[in-house]
């Protein structure tokens, strides 16, 4: 007879689980939202909770987490400004992840999916949406305190600078980055692995790393990086205008 298939939690973030399935493991999140799901995702009990599945192949986080993401992770109790949030399907599981004590500011530009990020926030009170775009920091800055993290998945050729920018205006101090690099964004001029050099070339100056995933076969064309921020993230990058300095900002914030 075949034994149960059994959940185990992330040392990393307690909200996640993997299940190790016929074919691959498989992640999962504690769900924060009440039952039916969210987008269609399988549903499963286990030590009288509801968890979610969550899929590879309609989220690049859960894609790094089957390819081996070894860097850091929302967890519980955290808050975290997500970048480019569209209609939610990840957000959920994030904010499934930092739990009823935490929260995620849901970014997003567009009015149609900003819609739908409005109706999934009904069901969990912990994602806040934010009408806005992410190159513009300061236009959200009255909406969003500083944050745990930020996690960033927009599909814009400056979407490296538009990170760092974030994250020196809302990140604390020992704050965390993640981005779902989408190469096919940033132009012909390289190939995906050179996109991806200089992608980590340029967040290295702030960030203490962890080894890149490429998220291939369920996004092509796709990395997940990120890492811890360093005090080099919060100096004044050269050419930044006085009177928008991001420590002016962060400053500005605690007083």
């Amino acid at each position: 007879m075949r034994s149960p298939l059994r959940f185990s939690p992330s040392p990393d973030s307690p909200n996640l689980f993997a299940r190790k399935e016929e074919r691959r493991v498989t992640h999962w999140t504690t769900a924060l939202g009440e039952p039916p799901a969210t987008h269609g995702e399988r549903l499963a009990g286990f030590d009288g909770v509801t968890l979610r599945h969550f899929d590879p192949g309609r989220s690049k986080l859960a894609a790094g987490l089957a390819n081996g993401w070894e860097g850091p992770l929302p967890t519980s109790g955290e808050r975290w400004l997500y970048l480019g949030a569209a209609a939610g399907t990840t957000t959920s599981h994030v904010a499934d992840m930092v739990g009823a004590g935490g929260v995620v500011y849901a970014m997003e530009r567009s009015l149609r999916p900003f819609l739908r990020l409005l109706t999934l926030s009904e069901r969990y009170p912990n994602i806040l949406p934010v009408l806005g775009d992410a190159r513009r920091p300061l236009d959200y800055l009255g909406s969003v305190p500083p944050v745990d993290g930020v996690y960033v998945d927009v599909a814009q050729p400056d979407q490296v600078e538009l990170a760092l920018d974030n994250a020196r205006t809302f990140l604390v101090s020992g704050g965390r980055l993640l981005l779902a690099l989408k190469t096919a964004s940033m132009g012909r001029s390289r190939n995906a692995p050179e996109h991806l050099a200089s992608a980590t070339s340029a967040l290295g100056n702030g960030f203490d790393l962890f080894r890149p995933v490429d998220l291939a076969p369920f996004h092509r064309r796709h990395y997940l990086l990120g890492g811890e921020a360093t005090r080099a993230l919060f100096r004044e990058p050269a050419g930044t205008p006085a009177g928008a300095r991001p420590t002016d900002r962060r400053a500005a914030r605690r007083s």
